[in-house]
């Protein structure tokens, strides 16, 4: 059954436009009403990222929620996981990130958590779209049982030291210099001051946010300000978060872009020696290079892959038993940690092994020579260019050029219509001829 509102990471969409004060007041009740528990107060906590749109849809959501009866926890500008850590800690009932992610501002978002602080699963997602449609009026709260609203104005300090207790005991960063771009977004106050507090000299890019330049040539997905500024300080290292700050990506000394195979190869080789890995491996997506699996086998460790979605790494993370799983993106989970992507968490978690190797980054980071990998986009308006003929005989043709030694992954954007054609292998120039002879199938059936 396909879903109406809910993409692979939530509800997204233009603000004003797919993300409007009707919907939200309607996503508010619908999953108020989905949530109830029992006779007691029911809670929610809704926190947000910097986009100019937040305003309205915080407010119609206040609105949903509090006509169902559930009582309102405000939490302002900030992260993605500490949303979800925070709907944990304080006992709620739902927990509501308002946030496009990595999209321009025009856009926004609603993603839920439930009250064990991990994202909706497809089935209770269903179940709000079908109340969403439905006539909710005679399911209203009575007068006297409407909830209330508040602002939490801890939120920020509870994070932060949730944050720095990831790291090991007595470690410091002093005599590290940080160059941290904050994406304009949802993480502008807490993340410079986590690493303040744990002793790190930081510079901080991206920390102005106006309501409309969250992302804008700033963050995980425009690294290219945060390469510049690391070589011109002379930097040991730079973090780039994305605009809700679940996401992250890594640039070294040097100046070079460290990615989240890089990271995740990290992370798994420091946690398998010191005997914190839950299972021999970690968990990854279809889009995760193969030099990383190989890296990992060398290591004695497995990779499991799955769809693109973080939600779709820790699905998987918690049905088998991993502690450790990602996104080439910068999605890193850390499930001792957290129910979802933490960008300053795993940064931490690198940190934490340069300190101990005390080497530069450079060195800490290059796990493993990355396969040439080519991703292209294709944007199309309507239909379904991937079921037509000549797109099916381009892929078939693209698997057989690319051989066993290579990988050929197609899908369609969960949060945009865009169709994703990747392909690797030990030969650049195969895969770049894969890619394009399917690139060039789908925009002719998609014109």
């Amino acid at each position: 059954m396909t879903r109406k509102y809910f993409g692979t990471d939530g509800i997204r969409g233009r603000a004003n436009g797919v993300i409007t004060p009707d919907l939200a007041l309607k996503v508010g009740q619908a999953t108020g009403l989905a949530f109830r528990r029992g006779e007691h107060r029911h809670r929610v906590v809704i926190g947000k990222d910097t986009r100019l749109s937040g305003y309205m849809i915080e407010y119609a959501m206040v609105a949903g929620f509090t006509s169902v009866g559930m009582d309102v926890m405000l939490l302002g500008p900030m992260p993605t996981p500490a949303v979800a850590m925070l709907t944990r800690s304080m006992r709620a009932d739902l927990g509501v990130m308002i946030s496009a992610s990595h999209n321009a501002y025009e856009d926004n978002g609603i993603k839920l958590f439930g009250p064990d602080g991990y994202k909706l699963n497809d089935e209770v997602e269903r179940e709000i779209e079908g109340l969403i449609d439905g006539d909710l009026t005679p399911r209203l709260s009575a007068s006297p049982k409407l909830g209330r609203a508040k602002r939490i104005d801890s939120a920020d300090a509870r994070y932060v030291e949730f944050a720095k207790r990831t790291m090991p005991r007595n470690m410091s960063l002093e005599g590290l210099r940080i160059v941290l771009d904050c994406a304009n977004g949802a993480g502008y106050k807490v993340a410079p001051e986590a690493l303040w507090e744990l002793g790190a000299e930081v510079i901080t890019i991206g920390d102005e946010p106006d309501g409309f330049n969250i992302n804008r040539d700033v963050g995980s997905t425009h690294p290219a300000t945060l390469v510049a500024k690391v070589r011109e300080l002379r930097a040991d290292v730079g973090i780039a978060l994305d605009g809700d700050a679940d996401r992250v990506l890594i640039v070294d000394e040097q100046g070079q872009i460290v990615d989240g195979d890089q990271l995740m190869a990290v992370i798994a080789r420091s946690w398998l020696e010191d005997g914190r890995l839950s299972a021999p491996g970690i968990v990854a997506t279809i889009m995760s290079n193969l030099g990383l699996e190989r890296y990992l086998a060398g290591l004695g460790l497995s990779l499991a892959r799955t769809a693109v979605g973080d939600r779709y790494v820790l699905e998987h993370m918690r049905n088998h038993g991993f502690n450790l799983g990602g996104e080439q993106s910068g999605h890193i989970i850390l499930s001792d940690f957290g129910t979802t992507g933490d960008g300053l968490v795993a940064a931490l978690q690198l940190l934490a092994v340069v300190k101990r190797m005390d080497k530069p980054v450079s060195e800490v980071c290059h796990c493993f020579e990355p396969l040439p990998q080519i991703l292209k986009n294709v944007r199309y308006k309507k239909g379904r260019p991937l079921e037509e003929k000549p797109v099916v005989s381009a892929i078939e043709a693209a698997k057989q050029l690319l051989g066993e030694g290579g990988r050929l992954v197609i899908r369609p954007s969960g949060t945009e219509p865009v169709i994703r054609v990747m392909a690797e292998g030990d030969d650049r120039d195969l895969v770049e001829r894969a890619v394009d002879d399917v690139v060039e199938a789908v925009t002719k059936a998609a014109a």
